[in-house]
C-alpha cells in the first residue's frame, strides 16, 4: 500500500468571536488584532485571502499548508492574540480575567464545494452588513 502525502496548500474560512461577544475590538484594539493575526499567518507560512475584523468577532479567508491542522491554525491565532492583546491593553485583561479572550469553538468549513467567489461575497456581506466599524484585511502581493 503506498500512501500519499498532501502537498498541495489547503483552503478554508474560519470565524470566532471574543468571550461573551463583547464588543472589545474597536479604537486601536483593531488595527493591532488585524496587525496580529496578519504577523502569524506570515511567521506559519499562511496567507489570508480576505478577513473581516468586527467589533466581536473575526472572519478570515486562508490559505495554509498541509502540515498545518485547522484546529492547530485556530489555536494559534486565538492564543497569540490574546496573550498580546491583553498584554498590551490593561483593559482587557481586566475585562478577561483568566486570559481568555476569545469565547470557546470557532466556526470553520471547507471550500471543496463551493467557489473562491461565492467566499469573497461572503466576507464581503459580513464586512459591510454587520455594522460600519470594520476593517478589511489588505492583501500584500
Amino acid at each position: 500500500m503506498v500512501l500519499l502525502a498532501r502537498t498541495d496548500p489547503q483552503q478554508g474560512p474560519g470565524r470566532w468571536a471574543t468571550k461573551y461577544r463583547y464588543h472589545v475590538l474597536v479604537g486601536e484594539v483593531k488595527p493591532r488584532c488585524r496587525e496580529l493575526l496578519i504577523q502569524i499567518c506570515d511567521a506559519e507560512d499562511m496567507r489570508i485571502l480576505k478577513g473581516v475584523v468586527s467589533q466581536d468577532h473575526v472572519h478570515m479567508h486562508v490559505e495554509y499548508p498541509p502540515s498545518i491542522s485547522v484546529s492547530d491554525l485556530v489555536k494559534r491565532m486565538k492564543g497569540r492574540t490574546s496573550r498580546i492583546l491583553q498584554r498590551e491593553y490593561p483593559h482587557l485583561e481586566k475585562r478577561y480575567w483568566g486570559q481568555h479572550f476569545w469565547g470557546v469553538g470557532y466556526g470553520a468549513w471547507s471550500t471543496g464545494n463551493i467557489t473562491e467567489e461565492m467566499v469573497q461575497d461572503y466576507l464581503e456581506h459580513h464586512r459591510t452588513s454587520s455594522n460600519q466599524d470594520q476593517d478589511t484585511f489588505l492583501l500584500a502581493d
